[in-house]
């Protein structure tokens, strides 16, 4: 950790670290808590999904059902391809990664909106129901500011599954409302070594390095992650702001 002392946990998401300016101050930081809020909804929509995967690959051709997925998510109309995300949302793995990327830039912002929740959806599913469970449980450990304990379940999801990137994920999330800054970035940078186009864990490296008081390497992160999702509005209000900072200050 760096010498001087983090904000208080309460105005983390609110104010820079202890030493930065006012008029960085001001920027008004996007709150990781309402990302945790997000992820929790996303979790217990993630245990119908995995109720209906089976039945999707039962009903829907498995392979040859993704493969036409996947070229109607290229040349359908919107609703063929909100469609085609239903089915990717219950059998899509890593490889359909670029093009649910591509398909953040979309013409139709409904399906910009699907592509992005289907990402979270695959990226949140272990492929194992206890993991699963013990990762619905860790977000509400850490939605209860239970943190030392979300943290611990965290520590066994990796444990049992090395390989599963959001555990690493939402361990980083937690350090981050402890304002642990340092430790969130590790888990961080081993979360993008697994999924190099998570977007959650590259605008929460910038958040990292907000409350570190580093708006450079701060901006640097928040514009890898918009070049991945240019969709997040606050990220990308977070980049001009920034720039704006930086613009004004002296040396």
């Amino acid at each position: 950790m760096r010498g001087h002392r983090p904000p208080p946990r309460e105005s983390v998401a609110g104010s820079a670290a202890e030493g930065t300016c006012d008029a960085f101050r001001r920027l008004g930081y996007p709150e990781r808590r309402s990302m945790a809020v997000t992820t929790l909804i996303i979790v217990t929509t993630l245990i119908v999904v995995l109720g209906l995967a089976l039945e999707a690959v039962n009903g829907n051709g498995g392979g040859h059902g993704l493969a036409h997925a996947l070229e109607v998510l290229k040349q359908g109309t919107p609703g063929e391809k909100l469609k085609a995300l239903e089915l990717l949302a219950r059998l899509g793995d890593s490889q359909v990664m670029p093009a649910l990327v591509q398909a953040l830039r979309d013409a139709d912002v409904r399906v910009r909106a699907a592509a992005q929740n289907v990402m979270w959806a695959i990226w949140l599913r272990s492929g194992d129901d206890n993991i699963d469970a013990m990762m619905v449980e860790g977000v509400r450990l850490m939605e209860a500011q239970q943190y030392p304990e979300a943290v611990e379940l965290f520590d066994q999801v990796i444990a049992h599954a090395p390989q599963f990137a959001e555990g690493y994920n939402k361990r980083a999330t937690v350090y981050y409302l402890m304002q642990e800054f340092e430790q969130s970035i590790a888990d961080i940078h081993k979360t993008l070594e697994l999924n190099p186009v998570h977007f959650g864990a590259l605008s929460g490296m910038g958040l990292c390095y907000l409350g570190l008081d580093e708006p450079r390497q701060a901006l640097e992160w928040f514009e890898r992650a918009i070049a991945v999702n240019p969709n997040m509005d606050t990220i990308q209000s977070y980049i001009q702001q920034i720039r704006e900072f930086l613009k004004n200050q002296t040396f």
